[in-house]
């Protein structure tokens, strides 16, 4: 019948076209037209009856085809048979296991040339038993993501990242693989969650991930005041623009050793002002590992000591235009590196600030610049988990089991300087002020494809005292310049 409704008026209209020009016939000539017209009309009326009355029979051979408008019986079938096989690999996913499964990953070789240490090279999945520095970090890393969601909005949570990962760094002498193992698990409703298990740290602006970090290092802030990993548990509440996370949590351990009983609390609220621009801040307050304290005679352990720290972070991005910044504070009983004249030791403070500019000079190309500071003069500097130098490192951070020279970590530029023979004398003049520390970056980013991206960075990294070690000429220098590439492949 949706054809038939189509077609009378179609006639109707032409019956009215044809009578228009003819004003000179007579009205029975008309009169005539019209009929004839009513009788074509009336026959086609009963050969789609005829059509109609047929499709019983035919359905009854090929009940496949039924209401199948527009379709053969054949294709009746095989949409059938699609429809049953699509049904069929739902139904098998779900119960493997695969349904809300999300799988992603990322890996970025990298070439560093570092001066001071005269080294040049490619660098990927390396072991860093050496300890954490601004020049290894997370540089030259692959990571592999498994994100499953169930149907009641708990997420499940396991990255894994071999020599790179943020339990890796944390936990230097277990060679952890896992970057996060975490659940998020609905309460009252989907916006406000208990979160459980290790997660990275949520401070600042930067992220880790070379995926979301334009430079191919990190800036002084991300690399020298600021943990790697919470193990605990805490909430994770949304509310319109706002963000708020916070946990009771070991920082940077797994497990609680002997005769400690007190998590740190930490936290993080982010604000997202409008499209283009928000901010943020995070906060650490509790005791944390101090390496000037031994907890036995051994001192392969370490008693922990209160510390306190806050940042504040925002940023903005609009066009080709990217502004990021980040003002920190801290401080650590007890944790300065440099003791007072009866061998006590001082408290170590620090501030610092970083902002980064990013700017497309064309959609795939982005030129980039970093600027770092930190002040550490206080005591001979001292620094989030940069303590406890002497006498268990050598002159470039590298513990030589003899000893060590120095009270300083003399690779990534931290600690008094060398020079004043404050190994021999802690007391000497000018052996309580420590390096006050900058960095400048100055960076490419160019997008070769969705998944894939080019990366170039020169950085500049100085101090007002020579607390860089020169290992060709082995002297002490208070500069020293850095060149990295790499390319980052991400799914």
């Amino acid at each position: 019948m949706i054809k038939m409704n189509a077609l009378r008026p179609t006639l109707l209209a032409l019956a009215l076209t044809a009578a228009f020009p003819a004003l000179a016939q007579t009205n029975a000539e008309v009169l005539n037209e019209l009929r004839a017209l009513r009788d074509r009309v009336a026959d086609l009326e009963k050969k789609l009856q005829a059509a109609e009355a047929k499709a019983p029979a035919a359905d009854a051979k090929a009940p496949a085809a039924t209401a199948q408008w527009g379709m053969t019986p054949e294709q009746a079938k095989e949409l059938s048979r699609v429809t049953v096989k699509a049904e069929s690999t739902e139904d098998n996913l779900e119960a493997q296991g695969f349904k809300g499964l999300t799988i992603s990953g990322y890996m970025d070789p990298s070439y560093i040339y570092n001066h001071r240490q005269n080294r040049a090279g490619f660098q990927f999945l390396n072991k860093q038993y050496d300890g954490y520095f601004y020049d290894t970090s997370y540089i030259g890393s692959a990571s592999i993501d498994f994100t499953k969601e169930t149907d009641s909005g708990t997420r499940f949570k396991l990255t894994l990242s071999p020599n790179r990962s943020a339990g890796a760094v944390a936990d230097l002498e277990s060679r952890s693989i896992v970057q996060e193992a975490s659940i998020s698990m609905p309460l009252t409703d989907l916006q406000t969650r208990l979160i459980v298990g290790q997660l990275p740290d949520w401070s600042g602006y930067e992220y880790q991930q070379p995926t979301l970090n334009p430079f191919i290092t990190h800036n002084l802030l991300f690399d020298f005041t600021l943990p790697s990993t919470y193990t605990g548990a805490g909430i994770d509440y949304t509310q319109g623009k706002w963000w708020v996370r916070a946990m009771l949590a070991n920082v940077n351990e797994n497990i609680a050793k002997q005769g400690e009983r007190s998590p740190v609390l930490v936290y993080r609220v982010d604000y997202s002002k409008g499209e283009f621009d928000g901010f943020g801040f995070a906060g650490l307050h509790g005791k944390t590992t101090n390496y000037n304290l031994c907890a036995n005679d051994a001192c392969d352990t370490f008693q922990k000591t209160t510390t306190n720290m806050i940042e504040v972070d925002g940023y903005f991005i609009r066009g080709d235009w990217t502004v990021q910044g980040q003002l920190s504070y801290g401080q650590q009983k007890q944790a300065a590196i440099m003791p007072d004249a009866d061998g006590n030791y001082r408290d170590a403070k620090w501030a610092g600030a970083s902002g980064l500019v990013g700017y497309n000079l064309t959609p795939r190309l982005q030129l980039l610049a970093r600027a770092d500071y930190i002040k550490n003069d206080q005591n001979g500097g001292g620094l989030f988990g940069f303590t406890g130098y002497h006498p268990s490192f050598g002159i470039d951070g590298v513990s030589d089991g003899l000893g060590g020279t120095g009270y300083g970590d003399y690779r990534n530029g931290i600690g008094p300087n060398p020079t004043l023979g404050c190994d021999v004398d802690p007391a000497a003049s000018g052996c309580d002020k420590g390096a006050n520390r900058y960095a400048l970056s100055f960076g490419l980013k160019y997008a070769f494809n969705l998944n894939t991206s080019f990366k170039f960075e020169y950085r500049h990294d100085g101090a007002d005292v020579p607390v860089f070690y020169d290992v060709g000429s082995g002297n002490y220098k208070k500069s020293n310049d850095l060149f990295g590439a790499s390319v980052v492949l991400s799914f």
